[in-house]
């Protein structure tokens, strides 16, 4: 799952580590430490993660209603190669299977979303009620409980029912408030008895930004310097009714918990001498984590967001700011909605302060900040384009969680990392370096007082990754797409990942670094597998293509070419890897 806080195009800059000072959170300390062996407090929650649209398939079965997801992916060149999310992992028809990884895997608890359209087909409760959709998620609740895994549910992670965008526009109109607010009222009816931990929004940023803003993502709307911030606006309020309404009819007998999972990159300032870098970093994480968390912890908007875009809506000639406000009612009724903090992270940027155009025909959410992202060369890249392994970056942010918001419960809901190749290597040893780190800095969060309760990785399985279609791969396990049956296959870093679970932590440094190798030792298997399995989806393309004369010859190259290189390449890098541990034996 793409961030979303962070723009695709950066200034690329080498850059020493600087640091500055603020009120409240300290910028001045230097927490680039090394590695800490340590173990995390008992009762530690370790977890995966993955979404509905992502994973599910079955787009059109059962009687679920069509999502904006279904109806933008479809649309000619909005998802890279024109793919869609119609059958994806197909993990609607795999619960048994892939709680059965989740059990190997030995997760405390799996995240994983309902499918609004899914249950109420158009959106709205008085219309239908699907009865197959929730018994599917009956079926996945229970699996998860018998194999004893914690089910916590997200209840928007951003597939809202087409009907909804068609008749009202989606999040830019205030109905979807009380909308939103009988589905979720639905699931606490239905699954409120097995369920206790309920996520309203998985990073509204996105939902925001990218739908309302810059139409990278469904609905594909492009309404600049006014969208995201009306979407955010309806996201707040909604996100509130339904916590109020659990606490108010549903709490005292389900015993349950709602908070909301909230994107959040780091930034860092780039200059320590210039005042206007330091706060320029803080604007950053502001318009971004704060945007929804000031509001849900504190009853407004960040300062410097009504700031900002107050004063440039006033340059703009506007009457009134283009960041819409909250009555008195409001901030007390949204304030303090939130029984743990969800925090999805992935990467770092340093920022500068630039000075950006404040003329209504150059408004937009990203130019309202005055800020610049710029990364260091030096910063492990696997391959997306906005995704750099920055591990202190992830301490940062939770220690200045701690300090905004006053030290919340905090749920990791997403971290992880993806790679872009077209053969996927299913030793993974890049994954590996990069939970040891990002686990091992959140660690260290906690030795520091911040308050966290678990830990996610992002994601359990290969999905669809939005707009990026299947081109980028952010599972544990390696999926298959080419084959209907879409069989899963363990990376390295299921083995890593297993272990540190197992031992709630990193007890020494030998044995950690014994678990990498043995992780990637144990892979060449699976790379057997995976080659075995490309050749016979080979051969069968062919067959096919054989008996298909109007078959173009692009498709030819796409279909053959590439998977046969993928076999080629996978088969001997095992073989290779197996010629090293006999040398060694």
């Amino acid at each position: 799952m793409r961030p979303g806080c962070a723009v695709s195009v950066c200034h690329v800059l080498v850059l020493v580590l600087c640091l500055s000072a603020a009120e409240d959170f300290d910028w001045t300390k230097d927490e680039h430490g090394s590695f800490y062996y340590g173990t995390f407090p008992a009762g530690f929650s370790w977890g995966a993660g993955g979404s509905a649209y992502q994973t599910e398939g079955a787009w059109d079965r059962d009687g679920k209603g069509l999502s904006i997801w279904d109806v933008f992916s479809h649309k000619k060149g909005k998802i890279q190669q024109n793919e869609t999310g119609d059958s994806s992992c197909e993990g609607y028809y795999k619960v048994k299977d892939d709680v059965s990884l989740m059990k190997e895997l030995m997760l405390n608890h799996y995240i994983f979303s309902i499918s609004w359209p899914r249950i109420i087909p158009t959106g709205i409760k008085s219309d239908h009620i699907n009865e197959r959709g929730i018994q599917y998620y009956d079926q996945l609740i229970n699996q998860l409980l018998e194999n004893k895994i914690t089910p916590i549910v997200t209840l928007y992670h951003w597939d809202l029912p087409q009907v909804l965008q068609e008749k009202y526009g989606g999040w830019q109109n205030i109905s979807m408030v009380n909308h939103f607010n009988e589905f979720a009222n639905l699931c606490f009816e239905r699954f409120g008895n097995r369920v206790k931990h309920w996520i309203t929004f998985s990073n509204p940023w996105s939902v925001a930004v990218e739908g309302y803003e810059t139409g990278e993502h469904a609905p594909g709307l492009k309404l600049r310097g006014t969208g995201a911030y009306r979407a955010a606006h309806h996201i707040i309020k909604a996100h509130a009714k339904v916590w109020h309404t659990y606490d108010t009819q549903w709490r005292g007998k389900q015993r349950g918990l709602v908070g909301i999972s909230l994107s959040g990159d780091w930034g860092e300032p780039v200059d320590i001498s210039n005042q206007r870098d330091i706060e320029a970093a803080e604007r950053y994480v502001q318009f971004c984590l704060g945007w929804f968390a000031t509001p849900i912890f504190h009853g407004d908007y960040p300062q410097v967001m009504k700031d900002f875009v107050g004063r440039k809506s006033a340059q703009q000639g506007l009457g009134t700011s283009r960041l819409p406000s909250f009555s008195p009612q409001e901030k007390s009724y949204i304030k303090g909605t939130c029984d743990f903090l969800g925090i999805g992270h992935f990467t770092t940027r340093y920022i500068t302060h630039k000075n950006n155009p404040s003329g209504r025909s150059s408004s937009s959410f990203f130019t309202d900040r005055d800020v610049a992202e710029l990364v260091d060369p030096r910063w492990p890249d696997p391959g997306s384009e906005w995704l750099y392994s920055v591990p202190w970056g992830f301490r940062r942010l939770l220690n200045f969680v701690k300090t905004q918001y006053g030290n919340p419960a905090v749920y990791v809901t997403e971290n992880g990392v993806s790679e872009k190749m077209l053969c996927t290597e299913l030793c993974d040893e890049w994954r590996i370096q990069y939970f040891k780190d990002y686990i091992n800095e959140m660690l260290k969060a906690i030795k520091d007082g911040v308050n966290v309760k678990g830990y996610t990785a992002w994601s359990l399985l290969d999905k669809f990754e939005w707009d990026e279609g299947y081109s980028e791969r952010f599972g544990l396990y390696y999926v298959d797409f080419r084959n209907k049956n879409k069989p899963r296959y363990p990376k390295a870093s299921v083995q890593f990942y297993k272990q540190v679970i197992s031992s709630n932590g990193f007890p020494n440094q030998r044995e950690v670094e014994n678990w990498k190798r043995k992780a990637v030792e144990t892979c060449s298997s699976s790379n057997q597998l995976l080659a075995a399995e490309e050749q016979r989806s080979t051969a069968a393309n062919i067959l096919r293509l054989i008996h298909d004369p109007l078959t173009s010859h692009m498709e030819m190259v796409t279909e053959i070419v590439v998977p046969t290189v993928c076999t080629l390449s996978i088969l001997l890098s095992a073989v290779f890897l197996m010629f090293l541990l006999r040398r060694r034996n």
